[in-house]
């Protein structure tokens, strides 16, 4: 199988507010009051967050029915803790991204503790999501400068 890509294209509205498109979709991406946003919409770190969710939702159910697992219903909650203070250019220590996560997933299932143990080994070796907050990704940033002219933002 070959390579997928993805992509998002967008635009910043304001100092905290991003609006994006992904194929048909579009979405906004903006902080809550208290930190500075007007909160119409869920912030970067939460995106990451239900990113991480919807992948293992998608990889759960796709390794359950190779392993014939079979799975009522469940549920993932995911949490992490974020230093502002790195973010926010108040402090220069530690991390400005997760210190860490917890990943909380709650089966209705028959299957035996051993298979469902067999199930979340191979969901975290083949989650897209899980390998990229596990390992370091490359990352390439182009940056193209255009002239400002103050009459086109009268």
């Amino acid at each position: 199988m070959s390579i997928s890509n993805f992509s998002i294209n967008g635009s910043s509205i304001n100092s905290t507010l991003y609006k994006g498109n992904s194929r048909q979709f579009s979405f906004l991406v903006d902080e809550p009051n208290e930190l500075g946003g007007q909160d119409l919409a869920a912030n970067p770190v939460e995106y990451v967050l239900a990113g991480y969710a919807g992948c293992l939702n998608v990889v759960i159910n796709l390794v359950a029915k190779e392993l014939g697992i079979k799975l009522y219903d469940f549920k993932i909650n995911i949490n992490g803790n974020i230093d502002a203070a790195k973010f926010l250019g108040h402090s220069e220590k530690g991390r400005a991204g997760f210190q860490s996560l917890e990943v909380e997933i709650d089966f209705v299932t028959n299957a035996t503790q051993e298979s469902i143990d067999f199930l979340l080994k191979n969901v975290k070796q083949r989650c897209p999501i899980n390998d990229n907050l596990s390992n370091t990704t490359p990352i390439q940033y182009q940056i193209n400068k255009s002239s400002f002219k103050e009459e086109a933002y009268a």
